[in-house]
């Protein structure tokens, strides 16, 4: 009996200690990133088409044009001690202006296929989004890598990663923005909810 108990306690030990590793929930397979379809891709170069975007971008990047790699780093550094406290100047200067105001919309209006979303100026600098992000720059990471400097018409769909506190798999579509003369301005991220993406596929 006592080592029925023991066995016991080992198992409920162990079974506890599965739950605490990162990941341990994801028992289903990541669905494939081919979703994110031609169709996709289409709509969000429609959203890009509203006059708002390359407005905003474009004041920003004359706002920043000279901006040294200290400059940004500052502000980076602003933006994240400003993450944990209750003034935030920079992020409420981002997060009230009319790009932010689109995108959350368009976010709210998706149901929840669209977890995140933000646009970057010419620097790889968050100049509107839809809700607080991490980190104020993003000129170091591959959404901003694989875009903007690739120049017009890139695409990059990062990998899908699992979220624990939602129970969803995720991936994120970057593109480079542009303007009429197909110049590069700057880029955008869409997280999409793939779990969510897959079940509307199945459904229809």
């Amino acid at each position: 009996m006592f080592r029925q108990l023991v066995t016991a306690s080992v198992l409920a030990a162990s079974i506890a200690l599965v739950g605490n590793v990162p990941g341990a929930h994801a028992t289903t397979a990541a669905p494939s990133t081919t979703l994110i379809d031609n169709q996709i891709i289409n709509d969000i170069r429609e959203w890009l088409g509203n006059p708002v975007v390359p407005l905003i971008i474009e004041a920003q990047n004359k706002k920043y044009s000279a901006l040294s790699e200290a400059d940004i780093d500052r502000l980076d550094k602003q933006w994240r001690q400003e993450t944990k406290q209750d003034d935030q100047p920079l992020i409420a200067n981002i997060l009230s202006n009319p790009l932010s105001n689109y995108l959350t919309q368009i976010q709210a209006g998706s149901g929840g296929l669209y977890t995140e979303m933000f646009v970057m100026d010419a620097n790889g600098l968050n100049v509107g989004q839809s809700g607080i992000t991490s980190d104020f720059w993003q000129g170091d990471e591959a959404k901003f890598q694989k875009t903007f400097p690739k120049g017009h018409g890139a695409i990059f769909i990062d990998e899908a990663e699992y979220n624990e506190a939602t129970a969803s798999w995720r991936a994120q579509v970057n593109l480079t923005i542009s303007d009429t003369n197909n110049r590069p301005i700057g880029a955008i991220t869409v997280e999409y909810n793939l779990t969510e993406l897959a079940r509307r596929n199945d459904a229809n």
